[in-house]
C-alpha cells in the first residue's frame, strides 16, 4: 500500500479507501460482512474509512462502528452529511441547524466522540458559505471534528468557499470528494486544477465508474450487476452514452490485457496516477470484491498506458456528462436561466 499527504494536514491516508455505501441495506451486506470487509482491508494497510449518514439511513454507520471499535485511533475516520434524512425539510442542507445536529446522530451512530474528516455531501444552494463553513469551523473547535472537507462541490463553490474562509476568518475545507474514473474524466478540466491551487487533498470516488470498469460488463454479455439492478438507465445500451462507454470498455480492455493488468487494475491506476488525487475510494459488496480492487495497491501505469486511455477517452471528457452532480443549478432547471 502506498501513502500519501491529505491535502496541507500532514495526514498520511492510503491511496486506496475503504467506502461504506454498501454496507446495510443498499448493498445487502451484513454485519459479519462489513466487518471482515473492514479486517482484510486494515489487514492490507488502508486506513482511510468513508462513509455517511444517508447511507441506508444510518445503517452503515452504525456497521462501521462496530467493526472498528477498539482500533479507533489507527483509522481516519470520515462521514458525510447534507443529504436527505428522511421528508423533513430541515433534515438536510448545510444550515448550522442541521450540520451540528446531524454530526451528534452520527458520533452516536458510529460510537465514537470525534470523527476525523467531516464531508458536506452537496453543495447546498440555499446556504450561504459563511453559515455552513462557521457551523464547521465550531465544531472543529469544539473537538468534534478534526478536519472538514466538500463533496461533489463544482469548482466554483470550492472558490467561493476559500474566499467565504479568509473574508469571515473561518477554517476551510481541506478535501474535496469527487466522482472520477477513465469514462468521467470531466473534472480534469475544472475542478483538479482548483483542488491543486488551494491545496485540497482529493478522494475520488466511484473509480470504477459504477462497475463499467469492473470487468463484469463487457460486449455480448447481459448485464447484472447490482448497480445495473438499482439504476438500470445507466445501463440501457439504447441510450447513446452508454454504448459509448461500452465502445470505450472494449478498447480499454484490449490495453489492459496488453499491460497484463486486470481492468480494475487499470482503472483504479489511472486514478491514483493523477497527481492531484489523495485516495481513490472503493465500494466493495462482499470479501471476493475487495480482493479483486487490493491487487491495484501498487499498480503503477507506465507512460504509454496511460497515453492510450487518453486516445480511448480525452482528458477532461465525461462520456456521462448528464449523471454528474456538479452542474451549476440553471443547467438543470429552465426556471433559473430565464427572467
Amino acid at each position: 500500500m502506498q501513502y500519501r499527504t491529505l491535502g496541507r494536514t500532514g495526514v498520511q491516508v492510503s491511496t486506496l479507501s475503504l467506502g461504506a455505501m454498501n454496507f446495510g441495506k443498499l448493498g445487502r451486506t451484513t454485519q459479519e460482512d462489513a466487518t471482515a470487509i473492514v479486517d482484510a482491508a486494515l489487514d492490507a494497510g488502508i486506513n482511510l474509512i468513508d462513509t455517511a449518514d444517508m447511507y441506508s439511513q444510518g445503517e452503515s454507520e452504525e456497521m462501521v462502528g462496530r467493526a472498528i471499535a477498539g482500533r479507533r485511533d489507527d483509522i481516519v475516520l470520515a462521514t458525510k452529511a447534507g443529504m436527505p434524512m428522511g421528508d423533513e425539510r430541515n433534515h438536510r442542507g448545510g444550515s448550522r441547524r442541521w450540520l451540528i445536529t446531524e454530526l451528534d446522530d452520527s458520533l452516536r451512530r458510529l460510537g465514537v466522540d470525534h470523527v476525523d474528516l467531516y464531508q458536506v455531501h452537496r453543495w447546498d444552494p440555499t446556504t450561504s458559505d459563511e453559515e455552513t463553513l462557521s457551523a464547521l469551523t465550531d465544531l472543529q473547535r469544539a473537538g468534534k471534528i478534526r478536519y472538514f472537507g466538500a463533496s461533489t462541490f463544482p469548482a466554483y463553490r470550492l472558490v467561493q468557499a476559500e474566499w467565504a474562509a479568509r473574508e469571515h476568518h473561518l477554517s476551510r475545507y481541506v478535501t474535496e470528494q469527487p466522482s472520477y474514473s477513465i469514462l468521467q474524466r470531466g473534472i480534469e478540466a475544472h475542478v483538479l486544477p482548483v483542488t491543486e491551487q488551494y491545496g485540497l487533498g482529493v478522494l475520488a470516488w466511484s473509480p470504477l465508474a459504477s462497475g463499467w470498469l469492473s470487468g463484469a460488463i463487457r460486449a455480448g454479455r447481459e448485464i447484472t450487476t447490482s448497480r445495473s439492478a438499482i439504476l438500470p438507465q445507466r445501463f440501457d445500451l439504447t441510450i447513446p452514452a452508454n454504448q459509448a462507454r461500452l465502445d470505450a470498455v472494449e478498447r480499454l480492455a484490449t490495453v489492459a490485457d496488453e499491460a497484463g493488468l486486470t481492468m480494475i487494475q487499470l482503472a483504479l491506476g489511472f486514478v491514483t496516477a493523477h497527481p492531484a488525487v489523495t485516495s481513490a475510494i472503493i465500494g466493495p459488496r462482499t470479501i471476493e470484491h475487495l480482493r479483486s480492487q487490493l491487487a491495484a495497491a501498487d499498480t503503477v501505469l507506465s507512460a504509454d498506458v496511460l497515453d492510450a486511455i487518453d486516445a480511448i477517452v480525452a482528458p477532461g471528457v465525461d462520456l456521462a456528462a448528464h449523471e454528474k452532480f456538479d452542474a451549476p443549478p440553471a443547467l438543470l432547471d429552465a426556471a433559473l436561466r430565464r427572467r
